[in-house]
């Protein structure tokens, strides 16, 4: 509880530093909103053009972006440490300095960065959430709604954990290794929508290495009443879980990378 409230202190001080710069920051976010504009604008302009995909109405492609979107952009929201500023971390020498400190070195890793630009991110990812339910017509239950948030909740675990990867890499790299941005932003990308369109192999890749479809398609699929391979509501409450595992494994890694870690200097 201590760690979680030290947490919640250290975001609202970074977003408060951040807003000292009202100008700035407010041509940041209109940029990050034309950005994430732009990609909406590809779903809509794939549903005017083809109507559907598969068995997947316009509305459930709508559902499945905002899904996507909401859970990647949160996650670079309030885990800007290990998305995106930990290799300048571990190439200027900055993560020394966590070594002496006796918090947990992944503890102040995320609380050292956030990026409230991406306020405009998760507005459109909820916007395409609302449009997509209207038009596929969902009936809201209560489990529904506990399915929803627990979908959104793992899979922010998740793309978190699949970070963490390029964070262990860069322990004995030093710099980054773009080869994961293909699971990480390319998972974004592809994973926006339904699973079942992709070709085997890439079903693969996305079901068992870096499991959206677990966290993310099958939820949002029982949520829409058109449930992958015919799974009950049992599954859409299980299989987000792989979530959980996935960032647990890699937090483990983590700190067993730490233990090989060489100070770069500074």
């Amino acid at each position: 509880m201590n760690t979680l409230r030290l947490y919640l202190k250290s975001m609202v001080m970074l977003i408060r530093s951040q807003l000292q710069y009202p100008s700035s920051f407010i041509m940041q976010t209109l940029a990050q909103l034309v950005m994430e504009g732009g990609e909406m604008m590809a779903v809509i302009l794939i549903v005017d053009r083809f109507q559907s995909l598969k068995e997947w109405s316009g509305g459930n492609l709508y559902f499945f972006f905002g899904m996507m979107s909401v859970s990647f952009y949160l996650t670079e929201m309030f885990g800007r440490g290990i998305t995106g500023d930990f290799p300048s971390m571990v190439r200027t020498g900055r993560l020394d300095t966590f070594l002496i400190r006796p918090r947990g070195v992944m503890t102040q890793v995320m609380c050292s960065g956030t990026d409230p630009r991406r306020i405009t991110c998760i507005a459109v990812g909820t916007t395409a959430l609302i449009i997509g339910s209207r038009l596929s017509g969902i009936v809201w239950s209560p489990l529904k709604v506990l399915v929803l948030i627990e979908s959104i909740a793992m899979s922010c675990l998740l793309i978190l954990g699949l970070f963490m990867i390029e964070a262990i890499f860069c322990i004995f790299s030093v710099k980054s290794v773009e080869i994961v941005n293909a699971i990480t932003y390319g998972g974004r990308s592809a994973c926006q929508y339904p699973i079942d369109v992709y070709p085997l192999p890439l079903r693969a890749l996305f079901t068992v290495v870096a499991p959206f479809a677990l966290t993310l398609h099958v939820p949002a699929s029982w949520i829409l009443n058109k449930p992958l391979y015919g799974w009950s509501w049992l599954a859409a409450v299980v299989t987000p879980l792989s979530g959980l595992v996935v960032f647990g494994i890699m937090t483990v890694l983590f700190h067993l990378a730490l233990r090989h870690y060489r100070s770069t200097g500074s």
